[in-house]
């Protein structure tokens, strides 16, 4: 719908009644949930903190994402896209964060420290994302982020057998509430329709953690003395510290990020009849350094736009910016209540697994689906690329100690297989391919957000076919 003489405001813009704000921002909230929870749950466990204190990363990190969706959609000064967007923490900052957590000569507030410092960077060099985009082909980011899901499925395989550690670990019980877990989901997308589908991670989470808490197998401990309402605590850890090499390593997922943000963005442009120009590009790509910034300073981890609400848009007809603004207040006020955060840190791991593999599968899916687009044909150079950075990537993975006798001073560098594939990839490059054209960039970026425009498209004719309701578009 464009805006006309008898309704001048621009669809983006409109304000919709309460009623429909408030059903609609639940929907995108619990669209994103399970991703945005699944970091935090990711870094507590790999670093061994408490339950108590990963009930608190987990409320940190829903407060900073409804900030840093708040400011995305309503905008401030020069930060805001004020498109619909939700923000939430990327998957692509776990291994890094990982490496750099579990470094003896590091720990938690390196992760915080690095964070803030490569927040920004990030807002520093927004205005130069587009001479940037030039050493990120589609090579490159779908070598980079199939990397990522593939590293990451050693912690969903890890968890489905009770999380590592584990005395028990391995028990036929975590391994079949594992594998019930992934065949809900996959049985909820299947014969799911529209919305539900959409949340099908969810659900299986949640009908997961019924059956092992009927089973006796869920730990509840914390959850009665946690408070009702408490407010997450700026530098609740103590003082960030901050060193070059892991401010390094996250300054490259900024990069992915950025790139991934680009073509997000340019999809919910033309899905909502407002094209993104370059100011409006680095308007949104100054909230992902800002919003990570917060992040760092709230005791939380990276931000960026999250992908997969934008097949909501496509499902639900509604465009306007304010449905996402009302699912950063849910956010905010999600992360205000302790109580909440300690019940979702007391899933099991063994439940979180089937959901685990599942997502981390589908980021490497997706990093398979930006390879598909690349020329393998007439350009074999490119296999070599991918061939050899996967390689460097999933060293770490597979081979721990690999680089146990080198200085310990590179151990954050060299442990992060996203980092490793991410140097590779750009590299031999540069090396087979050389620097494309700022337009030839730009062109590609479209070209993937177009596809993402496509798949949303597809979902929202999907959830029309099996009649999803769209009385709250109206």
């Amino acid at each position: 719908m464009q805006p006309n003489e008898r309704d001048p405001v621009h669809p983006v813009d409109q304000r919709l009644p309460t009623g429909q704000l408030l059903t609609l921002g639940i929907q995108h909230v619990l669209v994103m949930y399970a991703g945005a929870v699944a970091v935090p749950l990711i870094i507590g466990s790999a670093l061994w903190l408490p339950k108590d204190q990963i009930a608190f990363l987990i409320s940190a990190d829903l407060f900073a994402c409804g900030i840093a969706t708040l400011i995305q959609t309503l905008g401030l000064w020069i930060f805001g896209i004020r498109l619909p967007v939700i923000m939430g923490c990327t998957f692509a900052s776990v291994g890094p964060m990982i490496a750099i957590g579990t470094d003896p000569s590091l720990g938690i507030l390196d992760i915080f420290g690095s964070t803030i410092a490569a927040g920004a960077i990030g807002i520093l060099i927004a205005p130069l994302i587009g001479k940037l985009l030039r050493f990120f082909p589609l090579v490159v980011v779908g070598t980079v982020i199939t990397v990522i899901g593939l590293s990451l499925m050693e912690v969903g395989i890890n968890w489905a057998a009770g999380g590592v550690g584990n005395p028990d670990y391995g028990n036929p019980v975590y391994l079949g509430l594992s594998l019930l877990v992934l065949m809900l989901i996959l049985l909820i997308n299947k014969f799911g329709r529209g919305f539900v589908s959409n949340i099908s991670v969810l659900l299986g989470i949640v009908a997961g953690f019924a059956i092992a808490f009927g089973l006796g197998r869920v730990n509840l401990d914390g959850v009665s003395n946690a408070h009702w309402v408490g407010f997450p605590m700026p530098l609740h850890f103590g003082v960030p510290a901050f060193h070059i090499l892991p401010i390094a390593t996250m300054v490259i997922v900024m990069f992915v990020t950025f790139i991934e943000s680009t073509g997000m963005f340019l999809a919910v442009g033309d899905m909502v009849d407002r094209p993104v120009d370059q100011q409006t590009l680095v308007r949104g790509l100054r909230v992902d350094g800002l919003g990570t910034m917060i992040g760092g300073i709230f005791n939380s981890f990276p931000h960026t736009s999250f992908s997969q609400n934008v097949g909501l848009i496509g499902i639900t007809g509604v465009k306007s910016r304010f449905v996402c603004a009302t699912g950063g207040l849910i956010l905010v006020l999600l992360g205000l209540f302790p109580k909440m955060a300690q019940m979702v840190a007391s899933v099991p791991a063994f439940v979180l697994g089937g959901a685990g593999i599942v997502m981390f599968g589908m980021v490497a899916a997706n990093g398979i689906k930006a390879l598909s687009r690349v020329d393998f044909v007439k350009n074999q150079h490119n296999l070599f690329i991918v061939a050899v950075s996967i390689g460097f990537g999933l060293t770490p993975v597979v081979a721990p100690h690999f680089f146990s006798k080198l200085p310990p001073a590179l151990a954050p560098i060299l442990h992060s297989g996203i980092l490793l594939a991410s140097v590779s990839a750009v590299i031999l490059n540069l090396i087979f391919n050389g620097v494309r054209s700022e337009k030839a960039a730009e062109r590609d970026i479209r070209r993937a957000g177009h596809d993402l425009e496509g798949q949303a498209a597809h979902d929202g004719a999907q959830g029309q076919s099996h009649e999803m309701p769209r009385s709250a578009a109206h």
